[in-house]
């Protein structure tokens, strides 16, 4: 016997099987336990959501010799010839192939047949929105007042092309997607009755490839386990497959976008392309990342909405901290508009080339997130203490302190004898050091205090979590830290790094010597 797709094979059969649209279901049931089935019905939603399966289960109920509370027993001679496809009383129409006048006439002219064996005759047309208009009128007045014994089942994926005239004379309801959750569950069922080893981590991501349709998840599952058959199905496998690319590789563009990284992200593009992937998959992966990490700088407690592991959403989150949300919502905007145009595109490589370099130098771009972001890049560099020349540069003999009036350095108070040199001078000199780091370690010294430890040293006192983490636990980060401060003031310097759990806590043990030493600070006189 020849093979059957997993979609065909475990198409649902009852009411019970159905996964995802209890909504409908319920109501359907509802309908048939009462005696109060419509004459027509017209299911909309999304592809794979269970439109046409609902429909062919319903017109076995409604024939059943023997229902079992509102579902079809699945036993009975009229059961099994509508299961079969072998039953007089369910016509199946593909309008999308029968779309013309005289296909809907032909239906017209049966309809005044009453059914051979059973109670219901039921069309179920499928794809409706495909008729012509002149198809939609000849149906109009057959769908309006049907023989008692006849009943209209029309599917659709695009509800808006279909006559106002057709919609106001049926009973509407629309198929949700289906959650992630629920398609890995139902996929994770039926791997257990084909005995097959999945990965459950695989499952859920064939389960959000699918976007909400469970026809999709089955066809993708289907091609991965052809693929590897005999094989136990892992993720990494799953996205061999299906070209996609994995969620660190995202992590570490984001990386080279916060640092402007142009060389970097275009050596990770050629990468992914090397590999093989799919590049449209890769654009909408990447879109889907960037929203989850604004859900997560927009609130608190939304790790249920987000559908990651724990160690990627303790990433998305020491990310979080890295950007504003207006930077993530220009990133989306440009990716999104990028997810549209390289549908199509013959060069897709360039244009994700492009966007990647738009992300990484706003001042390409003159909209008002762009803007936002060229603005916030000035004042972290006056913040630092970091010159900022005007436009034209100095070449024009332009000096723009000289121009505004002049200036004053206030007055640094006698500093105690007990501070080491040193260290005065790199606590005098923090903003411009912080300003010489790269993310994510700029943001951490940013929000470092500094104070002396016991033996004379800096001692950098650090939020406990991710950024003593970052600094003790990784290596490297605090060697090139004291690199950079030796650069910096032209003496060897060593730190030591300490953790501490809020601002309490470091003003109750600590001495901040930046309240002892005063950076300079280049003022306007007041005219």
């Amino acid at each position: 016997m020849s093979y059957t797709a997993l979609y065909r094979k475990f198409r649902p059969d009852c009411f019970e099987d159905v996964k995802g649209q209890e909504h409908i279901v319920t109501t359907l049931k509802n309908q048939i336990i009462a005696d109060r089935i419509g004459h027509a019905y017209l299911f909309c939603g999304t592809r794979g959501t269970g439109k046409t399966t609902i429909a062919k289960i319903f017109a076995k109920a409604v024939n059943c010799e023997h229902p079992v509370d509102g579902s079809p027993c699945g036993e009975c001679p009229t059961c099994k010839a509508i299961a079969a496809g072998a039953s007089m009383n369910v016509i199946e129409i593909d309008a999308a192939s029968n779309n013309g006048v005289d296909n809907i006439r032909e239906i017209v002219d049966e309809v005044s047949y009453s059914p051979a064996e059973g109670k219901y005759k039921v069309y179920i047309i499928d794809e409706v929105h495909m008729l012509s208009i002149g198809a939609f009128n000849a149906l109009l007045k057959t769908l309006e007042e049907p023989p008692s014994y006849v009943i209209f089942i029309l599917a659709t994926t695009e509800v808006h092309k279909i006559p106002i005239t057709i919609l106001s004379r049926c009973q509407r309801y629309d198929f949700r997607r289906i959650t992630i959750d629920t398609i890995a569950a139902r996929l994770q069922e039926l791997m257990q009755v084909e005995q097959i080893q999945v990965e459950e981590k695989a499952l859920r991501y064939v389960a959000k490839t699918a976007d909400g349709s469970m026809r999709d998840a089955l066809s993708l599952l289907d091609q991965c386990i052809a693929f590897h058959f005999g094989q136990e199905l892992t993720y990494d496998k799953v996205l061999n497959v299906l070209g996609a690319v994995d969620t660190e590789v995202f992590s570490r563009l984001l990386r080279h976008v916060l640092d402007q990284d142009v060389t970097g992200c275009i050596a990770l593009l050629e990468e992914i392309v090397m590999q093989g992937r799919e590049l449209t998959q890769f654009v909408t992966d990447f879109t889907w990342y960037l929203r989850n990490l604004l859900l997560i700088k927009s609130s608190d407690d939304i790790e249920e909405v987000i559908d990651v592991s724990s160690d990627n959403l303790a990433r998305l989150k020491e990310e979080a901290q890295m950007i504003e949300t207006d930077g993530i919502m220009r990133y989306i905007r440009i990716f999104s508009d990028l997810s549209g145009q390289i549908k199509y595109a013959a060069q897709k490589r360039i244009l994700i080339e492009i966007a990647l370099i738009k992300l990484c130098r706003p001042v390409m771009e003159q909209d008002y997130e762009s803007l936002l972001g060229r603005v916030r890049t000035l004042e972290e560099k006056l913040e630092n203490g970091v010159a900022v020349m005007p436009a034209g540069g100095s070449g024009d003999g332009y000096n723009a302190a000289a121009d505004s009036g002049p200036v004053l350095k206030k007055e640094r108070p006698p500093l105690p004898q007990a501070i080491p040199e040193d260290v005065q001078l790199v606590v005098g000199k923090w903003p411009n050091i912080v300003a010489q780091t790269s993310m994510p370690m700029k943001q951490y010294l940013k929000d470092a205090k500094l104070s002396l430890g016991g033996d004379n040293r800096l001692l950098i006192v650090v939020e406990d979590g991710l950024a003593s983490d970052y600094f003790l636990k990784q290596e490297g980060h605090k060697e090139l830290l004291e690199q950079i401060l030796s650069e910096t003031v032209g003496k060897e310097i060593e730190v030591t790094i300490q953790t501490v759990q809020g601002q309490e806590a470091f003003a109750q043990n600590y001495v901040d010597l930046t309240q002892v030493i005063h950076m300079d600070i280049i003022e306007e006189e007041e005219e």
